[in-house]
Order: structure tokens, then C-alpha cells, then sequence
């Protein structure tokens, strides 16, 4: 996709101290997020796939700063907003915003549906309280829900209700950036489509640029532009949607697209599927090298011992692999 990154993440790096032990005793760092490199082109959605546990939903808070970054930069307006405390971080948060998995709660429930959505709008004092109703109104109808619904509380309100007014809540600042994390998993099946197809026509409407945190294939080649894959807090490959699932190159993609069913059961019957053996490793003591060598059916001695370089393979698709031949150095 052509256009200019809105966002630059470069060598990010996020690890947890924790305390080990029935009395706390040993001190420990969970590697959650190690080295990783990406851009988010302007109204573009760029997708985060993987397993639970790898570290999609971190890259998010990172990127948004609500997880201090242990090293690494976040470039946003030609600044590395990763070292920015909260003070500094105030004014960005009109333009970075995130929509959480589980609506129920992020909403105050002692709150109006009507006092959730203008909260944000008074605090950046982006119109005056006589305005506030009529603006309200206007994001409620937005996201698909009668502004009768202003005077409602979130118990009210069945789970697809709540999450139109967690995305009405996150578009009131008017951003220019929506970290979605897992914003659909929580909701029915039939209630999912309604709501993807809600964030692209606030996409159009808006020139909104998505970061989509998912697990479910499907609905992220539905929605998304490119696609990253990520393995206990790296990024495995990142493509362009079509490229992706076309032309899967790194053992772990291959591994996750295989998993997905299909449609069709005669298809379904004969057709090859690889099952990955044993559980992710702990990020606690990750393995050396390639972090997936321990479960990859094609691993070499390389890969126990020498991280693989995140390499250019054709314009667009980057990788992870040190059995991938080819490559366009940059």
C-alpha cells in the first residue's frame, strides 16, 4: 500500500519485571515484545495475527503508550512519543485512541451512555456544553444507534450495543489512529460482521488508520490492508493481505493459515494440514535464535542459534526465516 506512515515503530522493545516464588523471592523479565519493526501507512488497516500470548495486544499499548517501552521508538509528527510521560502524552490522546475487547468493562456503568461519550469531548474541550447533546446525537446515529440511547446505562444494552458505543467513545476526539485489540471476539458471530462492517464505513467516512489486533483469519482478510504475523514477541512475516494468503513464507503463517477451515467439505476432506507440536515457550526464558524453531517442522541448527534477519523478499513482504530463499536487501 503507497502513502505516507503515520506511524514508525522502530526496534521496539517492552519487557515486564516480575517476582517469582510463593513469597516473591526471585525477580524475573518476561520478554514480551523484542525488536519490533513496522510502519502504519496513513488510512491503511494493518492487522496483528497470532497465537495468545505473543504479544499483539502489548505492540498496542506500547504503541499508544499505555505500556511504558523498555527501549525502541514510536515515531508519530517526527517525534519519538515513547518516551513521553503522561503529561506530554495528554494532548496525543485526541489523535491516538483504542477500542478494548470486553465493552462492558470499559464502560462506567454508574455513566449515561450519553456521560461515556461526551466525557472525552469535555475534557479536550472540543465544544461547548450547549453543543455536547446535539454532538453526541451525531455519534451515536454514526455507529449505528438510536440517540434515544444517550439516556441509557451500559447494563441496558446487549454486547453489540456496548461495543458501538466503545467505537462512538473512541471517534468523539476525532483520531486519527483506533488501536482495535481483539475489538470483536467477545461478540456473537452475526454481531462481528455487523461491527467490521461498521469500522470500514467509519474508515471511509472518517480516513481513519486501524491497527486490527485479531486471532480469526477470516475476519482479518476481510478487513485488512497488510497483514502482520507475530510469534512470542516478534514479528514472523508482514505482507500485503493478498500477498499473505496467497504466498505464505514463513513455517509459522503456513502453520496458522493450514489451521483455518474450509467452506467447502469436500475440500476440507482432502487437503493437507499442518499441526504445529507442543505449546508456545514461555516468555519468561524464550528460545535462542529463532524463537519458533522449537515447534517449526523444517528447523535447521541455524535456527537454534542465530536470530533470523528481517528481510525484504519482494516489495511489501518482509520475513523472519532463515529458510526462505531470496530476499531484496534494502
Amino acid at each position: 500500500m503507497q502513502g505516507e506512515p503515520l506511524l514508525k515503530i522502530e526496534n521496539l522493545v517492552k519487557h515486564f519485571n516480575v517476582r517469582l516464588g510463593a513469597f516473591g523471592e526471585r525477580g524475573a523479565t518476561v520478554h514480551a515484545l523484542d525488536d519490533v519493526n513496522f510502519e502504519i501507512i496513513e488510512g491503511e488497516t494493518l492487522s496483528l495475527v497470532g497465537e495468545s500470548g505473543c504479544g499483539k495486544s502489548t505492540t498496542g499499548f506500547t504503541i499508544l503508550n499505555l505500556h511504558q517501552a523498555t527501549s525502541g521508538k514510536v515515531i508519530y509528527k517526527g517525534e519519538n512519543i515513547a518516551t513521553f510521560d503522561d503529561k506530554a502524552m495528554r494532548p496525543l490522546r485526541r489523535d491516538l485512541q483504542i477500542v478494548f475487547q470486553d465493552p462492558y468493562s470499559t464502560l462506567n456503568p454508574r455513566m449515561t451512555i450519553g456521560e461515556a461519550v461526551g466525557e472525552p469531548i469535555l475534557f479536550h474541550k472540543l465544544c461547548t456544553k450547549a453543543e455536547l447533546p446535539e454532538r453526541i446525537n451525531r455519534l451515536l446515529t454514526d455507529v449505528g444507534l438510536p440517540p434515544r440511547f444517550a439516556g441509557r446505562y451500559p447494563h441496558e444494552l446487549s454486547g453489540g450495543q456496548r461495543q458501538r458505543v466503545a467505537i462512538a467513545r473512541a471517534l468523539a476526539c476525532e483520531p486519527k489512529f483506533i488501536v482495535c485489540d481483539e475489538a470483536i471476539s467477545a461478540l456473537d458471530v452475526s454481531i462481528q460482521a455487523q461491527i467490521i462492517n461498521l469500522l470500514l464505513d467509519l474508515q471511509e467516512k472518517y480516513g481513519l488508520t486501524y491497527l486490527f489486533i485479531a486471532h480469526d483469519l477470516a475476519v482479518v482478510r476481510h478487513i485488512s490492508d497488510r497483514v502482520g504475523v507475530m510469534y512470542l514477541g516478534r514479528l514472523a512475516e508482514l505482507a500485503t493481505r493478498e500477498q499473505l494468503f496467497a504466498n505464505p513464507l514463513h513455517p509459522y503463517t503456513k502453520a496458522l493459515l493450514s489451521a483455518v477451515p474450509e467452506a467447502d467439505p469436500v475440500l476440507e476432506k482432502t487437503r493437507h494440514r499442518q499441526v504445529l507440536q507442543g505449546d508456545v515457550p514461555s516468555p519468561l526464558n524464550p528460545p535462542t535464535g529463532c524463537r519458533f524453531h522449537t515447534r517449526c517442522p523444517i528447523a535447521q541448527e541455524v535456527c537454534a542459534q542465530t536470530i533470523p534477519e528481517w528481510r525484504q523478499i519482494e516489495p511489501g513482504h518482509m520475513v523472519a526465516c532463515h529458510l526462505v530463499p531470496g530476499g531484496l536487501h534494502a
